[in-house]
């Protein structure tokens, strides 16, 4: 199923891909200090000429001391200036992240969100790139539990869960194979189930076990896909494509992860699936018996139904349904169901 932010991933992809070439320049040399300001350290360049240098530090100068001096607005305006102005300079990393952290100091977790990935998207190789995929998962976290971004930093916004499931995508999206990715897949697919997407969580589910095969996650997503798939069947009257699935990703678990202290829950699981699967057998079974007297059809469901769960109530229903077929296909049942009465021949 094509899931609904296949379209945003794509132009997000497009844009790391786009603007990684933009600009390399690290923060990890430039520090802040008090009494000095902004400086330049391990033999780093600017990525500026002529007086564009000065005039940039200076100005970051300026927005730090606004920062320190709790004049968050005057702050950000400054930062924002910087990274328009000098993009290519090692200070317009820095300028994203200070607003990033100041926009979260006054709960506008969209443009602290904003912020982050445009330092991300414009300067892969910052050496705080595992920080700021942190930021970014746990702003969608807090948006997936509920949490509010507050309009200009003081009316809080509506709920925006979807939102959420934005984000959490573009954190699978920026880094691959990293510690944030199977976490953020596992929360994207929790949000989809609150939300009643379950396609869409069964997509993240399934991406997350097929991609990091190595994560301590797994077990859990093997687990939340089987409950995803019985929380898509609809009973023995309907299709069994998603029973099937379901136990598939049970007997999976149960056999790749025995000692998981879930396995209780897995043979439950299974168990309820494996009923649903073999009545929907025995309906079919009734069908061809019953309305189409087509005795051939009605042993082959009867005995799949034994064979979907030999051990259970449904088989035993189903054996007494294959001897009532041997007799009908006999003779010896009336079409109602009852047997025919012998006539006894006097010499």
């Amino acid at each position: 199923m094509r899931h609904p932010f296949l379209p945003v991933l794509r132009t997000l992809f497009l844009t790391v891909m786009g603007l990684a070439l933009a600009g390399t320049a690290a923060r990890a040399d430039l520090v802040w200090n008090p009494q000095t300001g902004w400086s330049i350290q391990g033999g780093a360049l600017t990525g500026l000429a002529g007086a564009e240098g000065p005039t940039a530090l200076n100005q970051m100068n300026a927005a730090r001391r606004a920062e320190d001096a709790g004049h968050l607005l005057k702050a950000i305006h400054a930062y924002t200036k910087i990274t328009k102005k000098y993009s290519s300079s090692i200070y317009a990393a820095e300028a994203y992240y200070r607003i990033g952290h100041l926009r979260l100091r006054r709960r506008q977790y969209y443009r602290a969100f904003e912020a982050f990935q445009a330092e991300i998207t414009r300067y892969p190789n910052e050496s705080r790139f595992n920080e700021l995929i942190g930021e970014e998962y746990r702003i969608a976290s807090y948006m997936l539990d509920g949490g509010r971004n507050h309009i200009w930093g003081l009316i809080p916004g509506p709920h925006s869960r979807e939102r959420a499931l934005t984000y959490l995508a573009a954190v699978a999206l920026n880094a691959p194979y990293s510690d944030y990715a199977p976490l953020a897949l596992m929360a994207l697919a929790r949000g989809e189930e609150q939300m009643k997407n379950t396609d869409d969580a069964i997509d993240a589910l399934d991406q997350m076990v097929n991609t990091y095969q190595q994560s301590v996650l797994v077990p859990s997503a093997y687990l939340e896909l089987a409950r995803a798939h019985a929380s898509l069947v609809e009973g023995a009257y309907y299709d069994q494509a998603e029973t099937r699935e379901a136990i598939t990703y049970y007997e999976d678990f149960m056999i790749l992860f025995p000692g998981d202290p879930n396995i209780g829950k897995a043979a439950q699981g299974l168990d309820t699936m494996k009923k649903v699967l073999a009545q929907s057998k025995i309906k079919i079974g009734d069908f061809y018996f019953y309305k189409r007297d087509n005795y051939t059809a009605a042993r082959v469901f009867y005995n799949e139904a034994i064979t979907a769960y030999p051990d259970s109530d449904a088989a035993n229903q189903a054996k007494k349904k294959l001897v009532a077929v041997e007799a009908k296909a006999a003779g010896t049942l009336l079409p109602g169901g009852g047997a025919k009465k012998k006539h006894f021949l006097f010499f």
